[in-house]
């Protein structure tokens, strides 16, 4: 894994790894487990809006965007309208972009160095009897409902491959999603109010914003936080089924 790039070629796949390609102009990625065969199961919201808003800006956002979903795949067929766990092949899942492999069990000092959250963990990987296992089961049971924030497509590939969940995972918070944590890390150095105190130049407000950025990244990184669980997959199942009913109780008029 280079310090610049985590691109692949499809030849160095192996079944249990944990892949991403990037959409809309490296807005975000999309992340899977690739279970062999040219397969990839995957967590995805419907059409592959998987940062949809749900408002009209959703139509520029992926009318924009370089999709092969306009065209019917053999071995697929038509995934157009399936959100939630599912299994496809590899070109469906890379959606014409191009294929990158996440790390796992990076050192600090790589980690620090991918400055865009999302490519890698300090965390280790489980074998891959174990990551295969998850993501079928899964498969066939669900992960629940796909949120931006808290239940994405790298909080999925992330479970599987560690069998690692934040405690806040089934109430309020975010998951173990590096793409979110960024953002939220970006955030907290930009809106901190100390800074004004500590840098005085547009050059060391940079300095001091950079760090505080890499420091919120590590702390929030999976492999280092303390706040979670090993969870079973089977157990897993059974809390996500909960939350589910509970939810749909509360949209029934009249709950």
């Amino acid at each position: 894994m280079g310090v610049f790039s985590n691109k692949i070629g499809r030849e160095e796949l192996k079944p249990g790894d944990h892949i991403y390609s990037w959409r809309i102009a490296y807005i975000y990625s999309h992340h899977g487990i690739y279970v062999g065969d040219g397969m990839v199961i995957h967590f995805t919201r419907g059409a592959g809006q998987e940062i949809g808003t749900g408002t009209a800006l959703d139509q520029v956002l992926f009318s924009s965007s370089n999709s092969r979903r306009d065209v019917l795949c053999e071995a697929c067929g038509d995934q157009s309208a399936l959100d939630g766990v599912i299994k496809s092949c590899l070109d469906c899942f890379l959606d014409g972009g191009d294929l990158y492999l996440f790390g796992y069990g990076v050192s600090p000092a790589l980690f620090l160095a991918k400055a865009r959250g999302g490519t890698c963990t300090l965390a280790t990987s489980d074998p891959k009897e174990d990551v295969l296992h998850r993501a079928n089961y899964l498969l066939q049971n669900g992960f629940g409902f796909y949120r931006i924030f808290k239940n994405n497509c790298e909080d999925f590939a992330i479970y599987c491959k560690t069998g690692w969940i934040v405690k806040t995972y089934l109430s309020a918070g975010v998951g173990g999603s590096g793409q979110v944590t960024s953002l939220v890390a970006a955030a907290t150095a930009i809106i901190s109010s100390p800074l004004r105190f500590v840098a005085s130049s547009f050059a060391g407000l940079t300095v001091v914003a950079s760090g505080m950025y890499c420091v919120s990244r590590f702390m929030s990184d999976i492999g280092v936080r303390r706040d979670v669980d090993k969870v079973p997959v089977e157990r897993l199942v059974a809390l996500l089924n909960n939350v589910v009913r509970e939810e749909r109780a509360e949209t029934v008029p009249g709950n």
